[in-house]
């Protein structure tokens, strides 16, 4: 491992992420990095910068530790192997998210297979990433079971993954599906061995739960809350795109100053989980709310895209971000604050669409402003149209019934 270049250029590195306003904290767990690996490298054998990190993995640390590390070691090797800056964005670059670099050679060719197998027949790259996560996670736990190949599964280790020592349903049908569509394609690479394990997945029952839709209440308080001094311009417009165009949070935060069209007030959207171009009009308060930030707030950084963080270094927002700046208003409007309510960013996909069905505007409409490609997606949304649904409930007066069933 040849550190003679971190070792002449890593001040420039801590200098400039002291120019660019990292904390003081950060800085100093870079150099202490720094030191421990121009101090230990010759004596621990590190041949790459996943050595250094592997080396961690030896003795017990917290995930929260292990992240920290990962993030510095990655930086760290992007500065000495590439000369890249951290950017405040990604993480890490060690390692691809998730198990995969636990597993064993067997379980890793496996997944390896798979994804040069779907990209040849032209799988969604998300599709894919999230297939290869799940299935990761649970080879991996067949591994510390003790399988180091896939001969070694038992159907007892593969229902342990799914199934608690009570019984109770440990892992999700859709779960299962991702791990079931890893195998489906490994049976052109090892036939027998995975059709056997897709033999010992367990059948397991999709379920469907009614989506908590917003009451009129609670959009009446979130749009009161967007009008307060503690709502700053940036979530103020957030929260009208979710509210007025149903578009889905990775879209938002996806948007770039291209995707706003003033002249002819329109937003265009390609979407990122179907990649179909989507087409919406510019409302006045949505409008008046991007414009009001990027006059008031944003920073100009050069980045394309429409929203950033609140703070240095002014990345673009996340998606995840998008589900913070939700959060936030709705504590700051009072809603949605007890265990268990759903406050992320679909709910306001949803209210849309409901208020549409509501207000009699016809199904292909909808499915055209929400962005669907199958008529079907627009069932879930039908279970809270509740003023459709009333109509046609029956009167229990055409059924007999004796009179103390229906006492209090």
């Amino acid at each position: 491992m040849d550190l003679q270049n971190l070792k002449e250029h890593y001040e420039e590195l801590l200098s400039f992420m002291e120019n660019n306003g990292y904390s003081s904290t950060y800085i100093r767990r870079f150099r202490e990095e720094i030191n421990r690996i121009l101090t230990k490298a010759g004596s621990h054998g590190w041949q790459s910068y996943r050595d250094v990190y592997l080396d961690y993995l030896k003795t017990s640390h917290s995930k929260d530790y292990l992240r920290n590390k990962r993030t510095i070691i990655g930086s760290l090797a992007q500065f000495d192997d590439f000369g890249r800056m951290p950017d405040g964005r990604s993480r890490h670059t060690l390692f691809e998210r998730g198990s995969y670099h636990l597993l064993c050679p067997e379980f890793r060719e496996l997944i390896d297979f798979y994804r040069m197998y779907e990209e040849k027949r032209g799988k969604k790259e998300s599709t894919i990433r999230g297939e290869a996560l799940n299935t990761a996670s649970f080879l991996h736990q067949m591994q510390q079971r003790g399988a180091q190949c896939l001969d070694e599964i038992t159907e007892e280790d593969v229902l342990s993954f799914f199934l608690a020592e009570d019984g109770s349903l440990q892992r999700s049908c859709s779960y299962k599906k991702n791990i079931a569509a890893v195998f489906k394609a490994g049976l052109n690479w090892k036939t027998a061995q995975c059709r056997k394990l897709l033999s010992f997945l367990p059948v397991l029952r999709e379920s469907r739960k009614n989506i908590q839709y917003l009451t009129q209440d609670e959009v009446r308080l979130l749009r009161e809350a967007a009008e307060k001094s503690e709502v700053s311009a940036r979530n103020r417009a957030v929260l009208f795109l979710l509210l007025f165009t149903g578009l889905r949070g990775c879209d938002i935060a996806g948007l770039t100053f291209h995707s706003i069209d003033w002249e002819n007030e329109r937003i265009l959207v390609t979407q990122q989980k179907t990649s179909v171009p989507l087409e919406l009009p510019l409302s006045a308060v949505v409008g008046n709310a991007i414009y009001d930030y990027l006059e008031s707030e944003r920073p100009d950084t050069g980045c394309p895209r429409l929203f950033l963080t609140e703070t240095h270094p002014f990345s673009p927002l996340s998606t995840q971000g998008m589900a913070n700046v939700v959060a936030k208003i709705c504590r700051i409007a009072g809603v949605r604050q007890n265990p268990g309510d759903r406050k992320g960013t679909h709910i306001f996909r949803h209210n849309l669409a409901s208020s549409m069905l509501q207000n009699g505007v016809p199904q292909p409409v909808i499915t055209q402003t929400l962005g669907h490609t199958a008529p079907d997606s627009l069932e879930p949304y039908l279970r809270a149209d509740f003023v459709h649904l009333k109509e046609c409930a029956l009167s229990v007066e055409q059924f007999p019934l004796a009179k103390e069933v229906l006492s209090i």
